[in-house]
């Protein structure tokens, strides 16, 4: 999960806070972050179930698009030409999950798109973000100005108290639903608020403006149903969820269709639909729609108790010497007390139910392909 180079490390407005709060501090996608604090990964990760969570995500890239037009339908059209969803079906208050793909159809990212009325709000992963905005720029720059908001951090407040938590602070949230957005003061500062998570979790992604996160935070966490929470427990809440990590379990080989994100592709851009087409890859990923795709990721649950860890190789039996596929992330699920993984099978075996088998230090260990989320997701709908 951790990425290591020699290059220095940033940090984030929060560094100084996670410090203070005795954050275990490890590099990550180029930022010097808290993997854990005092009270551990299952502790941090169960709180999160039971109370709510703080994330510091600002490591994430924040991107505002705009139209040279002035209309964010012209926005939406533009952001289309570069992903599968329905950008334009988004309405102003809400946000879409989609995926920058390539010409063979792989995801080159993920990314969370929000209609903000006269503009398009996009969030992009932390590693990709450089590039994620060279390809903006390489293609929508004729009508569009892309806007790389380095001024803000990113807040994630996550559980089933993460609702009363925040509107302690004056924020006007409980009638937001699920993938809702938009401008809200929080602690009298001007934020934009999301409904929306990574955690399989109701709750909040809180941008805000750098200079105000540590104080934004502070308050938070001021209110004892509220922890601040690691890479570690941030891992295996989306594990239990069931969410992509991209560089793990979606990346430029995967396509949407592959990675089981259909359900991401509106009919609208689909063979047949009023768009379909006009993005990178469309003619593979939309021939998968039609014939299936050769492979497909899967939820997988150890019928033991050791966990079976990213990269392991995954056989059809327990003699065969020819993997048909391999674990992309995997752990010990605290929500569950048992061990889960997400991984590729070719799709003649990626029924729920099939038998497969990992090896896991020279010996076969017996998996049951499984339905995901393995945790139910308790968003507000």
């Amino acid at each position: 999960m951790l990425l290591r180079d020699q290059s220095p490390l940033k940090r984030t407005p929060l560094h100084a806070l996670h410090v203070a709060r005795g954050g275990k501090m490890v590099p990550f996608a180029g930022y010097d972050m808290p993997v854990q604090y005092q009270a551990g990964v299952l502790k941090e990760h169960l709180h999160a179930r039971s109370a709510a969570g703080l994330f510091d995500v600002s490591h994430m890239g924040q991107i505002a698009l705009r139209a040279k037009s002035g209309k964010v339908a012209d926005a939406a059209l533009a952001l289309e030409r570069l992903v599968p969803q329905d950008i334009v079906a988004v309405a102003p208050g809400r946000q879409r999950y989609a995926q920058f793909t390539n010409a063979d159809g792989g995801i080159l990212d993920d990314l969370m798109v929000a209609n903000f009325g006269d503009h398009l709000f996009l969030v992009v992963n932390a590693a990709c973000k450089a590039e994620d905005e060279a390809h903006l720029r390489a293609h929508l720059s004729e009508t569009c100005v892309i806007d790389a908001l380095a001024d803000r951090a990113l807040i994630a407040l996550q559980g089933p108290r993460a609702e009363a938590a925040l509107a302690k602070l004056g924020a006007d949230v409980a009638a937001m639903r699920f993938m809702d957005t938009g401008p809200r003061k929080v602690l009298g500062f001007d934020c934009f608020v999301s409904r929306s998570g990574y955690t399989g979790e109701d709750g909040f992604e809180i941008s805000v403006p750098a200079e105000h996160a540590a104080a934004l935070a502070a308050a938070l966490l001021e209110n004892a149903d509220v922890l601040p929470i690691g890479l570690g427990a941030r891992d295996s809440l989306r594990l239990e969820a069931g969410l992509c990590l991209y560089g793990h379990d979606i990346d430029a080989t995967t396509t949407p269709v592959e990675a089981a994100l259909e359900w991401s592709v509106q009919k609208s851009r689909r063979s047949g639909g009023a768009r379909a087409g006009g993005f990178p890859g469309a003619e593979k990923i939309l021939s998968q729609f039609e014939a299936g795709a050769s492979r497909r990721r899967v939820g997988l649950r150890a019928q033991g108790r050791a966990p079976v860890r990213e990269g392991a190789l995954l056989f059809s039996d327990a003699a065969s010497s020819e993997p048909v596929g391999k674990v992309t992330s995997g752990g010990f699920a605290p929500s569950l007390d048992a061990p889960v993984a997400m991984g590729y099978l070719p799709t003649s075996l990626a029924a729920s139910g099939s038998q497969i088998f990992a090896e896991v230090r020279g010996q076969r260990l017996p998996l049951r392909v499984a339905p995901m989320p393995f945790v139910p997701n308790t968003y507000k709908r």
